[in-house]
């Protein structure tokens, strides 16, 4: 990493930048902005459908736009910020999504606003890869684990407040404002940024991998696009098969180019390290089980238990106020050093899975035993969560920190994105199976529309609700496996780490040389 003599002075003797918990502060700002967006606007659908005259496929492009392009660059942004110094893309990346959110807030149609949603996103991708990063970079081992719990929390509240925040600005504004409120947070943050953060960037490896950035973005693009129309376009058309084929063709060919190039985007060395594949697959299926949860858990309290959008949004806040409460506690953060790292893995994804079973077995029918799953859940996302990101940035040299918050941030999109796709694919097919056959029908609002009579809508609706449980507890089984195998994984590596130490440990010296009087050090080496 290379820093300016000013810089290496603004870290602290124990290796935290003595200004690292105000930083922490406003970069967790900047990304809860970021992760609102993802949410925000689903609650403007009526909004835009009458004030632009946006048709449906408008409206998937104006919230698919921005998901879709920052999952694609996540990787190649991560990249960036350690070729290209990260307070370097923390400014470019305020500055983009700022602009991008004054033209959405501005736009005249639906194209105007897709395009402006997708500017953001490429804002968004910078600023969520490099936020990890600099946690990274400002906090030393100590303290890193508490830090990267809070920066955690942050995602939690974004899924929690963005249709909150969404619904109450549309009582007071107009749609628009919902992007508007955006422009002073990245003002403030782009302030902060420039005074307080200070700039790393890896001194070697400055040749771009242009190859490498645009495979990564048209293979992620592809696949995530390929799960997103899923389910408009039928999982096994045409056209979602075709698509998922060349997001995968393209991803190949990426692996294929990085391992033959000296300077690679994501190097596949990291692969080979049994404690970043123990917390990938930890990363992944955790994404798995809370966005595949997520899904049916809306579906489950409006279509079953017969809750509205808004307080059906409001009946999910204990899952996410659970890991907010548990973070800002410090509780995987003191867990980690007592338990160790796959202990604590182990017990916040069996919690996860013990959740997602207590809201299929117990909440079929109320919300009460609902709310006890969700608690569960909340529990074992707060400790697993926060030490799988650890274990994967610790499996990485600091320098490359951007690319290892880019892999991390990937991976978590992915495993949401898959959920839906995985536990949504369950539901339908069980759904489907049980529905009497002469309703026909594959979702529960055609089927309730055709039913003749209370007892038929009855059948259905319990159909429904089997689906949900089948699909909940098919979450569950991949998450506590996951877990486990994220856990052996992890073992095994600090145990070889453990063995290989006293290995390469250095011999001591038979006549060893007297010690030599202290010095008082020069500035640079204070610092």
């Amino acid at each position: 990493m290379t820093a300016t003599a000013a810089e290496r002075h603004d870290l602290a003797p124990g290796g935290g930048h003595p200004q690292r918990w105000l930083i922490l502060g406003v970069i967790c700002l900047a990304q809860l902005t970021v992760l609102l967006d993802n949410t925000v606007l689903n609650v403007a659908i009526p909004s835009l459908t009458r004030e632009l005259g946006a048709s449906t496929a408008d409206v998937q492009w104006m919230i698919n736009a921005y998901s879709l392009v920052q999952s694609g660059l996540l990787l190649t942004a991560g990249s960036a910020s350690d070729r290209y110094g990260r307070k370097k893309m923390l400014v470019i990346g305020l500055v983009l999504f700022g602009i991008g959110s004054l033209a959405a807030g501005l736009a005249q149609s639906s194209g105007q606003l897709i395009a402006a949603r997708a500017g953001m996103g490429v804002g968004g991708a910078l600023l969520l890869t490099t936020t990890l990063a600099v946690v990274v970079q400002i906090f030393d081992a100590t303290e890193r684990v508490k830090a990267i719990g809070i920066w955690s929390t942050v995602s939690s509240l974004g899924f929690a407040a963005g249709p909150l925040l969404g619904g109450v600005m549309l009582d007071h504004f107009w749609w628009g404002a919902i992007f508007l409120v955006n422009i002073p947070v990245a003002v403030i943050g782009l302030v902060a940024v420039v005074r307080l953060v200070p700039e790393f960037k890896n001194a070697q490896g400055d040749r771009p991998d242009l190859v490498g950035a645009l495979l990564s973005t048209v293979g992620m693009a592809a696949l995530v696009y390929a799960i997103i129309s899923g389910p408009e376009h039928g999982w096994t058309s045409v056209h979602v098969l075709l698509t998922a084929f060349t997001g995968i063709a393209v991803l190949a060919g990426f692996v294929l180019w990085e391992l033959h190039i000296p300077y690679p985007m994501l190097d596949m060395r990291f692969f080979r390290n049994q404690t970043f594949v123990g917390a990938v697959a930890g990363s992944i299926l955790v994404a798995f089980g809370m966005g595949g949860s997520l899904f049916l858990l809306t579906q489950h309290l409006q279509f079953v238990l017969g809750y509205g959008p808004l307080e059906a949004g409001l009946r999910t806040a204990p899952l996410a106020l659970t890991v907010i409460v548990l973070n800002l506690a410090g509780l995987g953060a003191r867990l980690v050093p007592k338990l160790g790292t796959p202990v604590t893995i182990a017990a916040g994804m069996s919690l996860l899975a013990a959740g997602l079973a207590a809201v299929a077995l117990l909440g079929r029918h109320t919300y009460g035993g609902m709310l006890s799953g969700l608690v569960v859940m909340g529990v074992g996302i707060a400790l697993a969560t926060p030490a799988m990101a650890n274990a994967i940035m610790s499996a990485i040299p600091p320098e490359r920190a951007g690319t290892g918050a880019g892999v991390n941030g990937t991976l978590a999109e992915f495993g949401n994105g898959l959920g839906v796709a995985v536990l949504g694919a369950v539901l339908n097919s069980r759904f489907a199976t049980l529905v009497p056959a002469a309703v026909g029908a594959a979702s529960l609002p055609a089927a309730l529309a055709a039913a003749r009579g209370e007892g038929e809508r009855r059948r259905i609706t319990e159909a429904f609700a089997d689906g949900l449980a089948a699909s909940q507890l098919v979450g569950a089984a991949a998450v506590l496996a996951g877990g486990l195998t994220a856990a052996v994984l992890l073992r095994r590596a600090e145990r070889a780490q453990a063995t290989a130490a006293p290995a390469h440990a250095p011999a001591p010296d038979p006549n060893p040389a007297p010690a030599a009087a202290p010095t008082d050090p020069g500035p640079e080496q204070r610092a």
